[in-house]
């Protein structure tokens, strides 16, 4: 079975700024670049993180890879940086935010599961 392979010029560059962002969750907004499909399965996208906004506690029901384009993002572990990458393995649970607000590359095998209300 042939797969596909989806290819995004630019992305890590500068095209991560004129995406086409929707609303996601207060403060936050997304932009899909590959959408899970009935809302579960793989995913990938990037998030724009207003300065102050945050995402409550939630659990990883799959692997989550975030890599930090521009800002900083954090949750109880740390503060993430540009250019770094962060692993959430399944069964993590975590709050996050942004102080300064951030943009990230987001990857995930199956969307998260909210945990408690914003």
């Amino acid at each position: 079975m042939a797969g596909t392979s989806l290819r995004f010029p630019g992305l890590l560059a500068d095209a991560h700024e004129t995406a086409a962002y929707e609303p996601f969750r207060p403060g936050v907004e997304i932009a899909h670049l590959k959408r899970a499909e009935n809302g579960s399965g793989p995913g990938l996208a990037l998030l724009r993180y207003q300065p102050g906004a945050r995402v409550p506690l939630h659990e990883h029901v799959g692997l989550e890879t975030i890599c930090v384009l521009a800002g900083s993002q954090s949750d109880e572990a740390g503060t993430y940086r540009a250019g770094d990458v962060v692993v959430n393995l399944p069964g993590s649970r975590h709050r996050v935010w942004s102080h300064e607000g951030c943009t990230i590359l987001i990857s995930w095998a199956e969307p998260v599961r909210i945990l408690e209300d914003d």
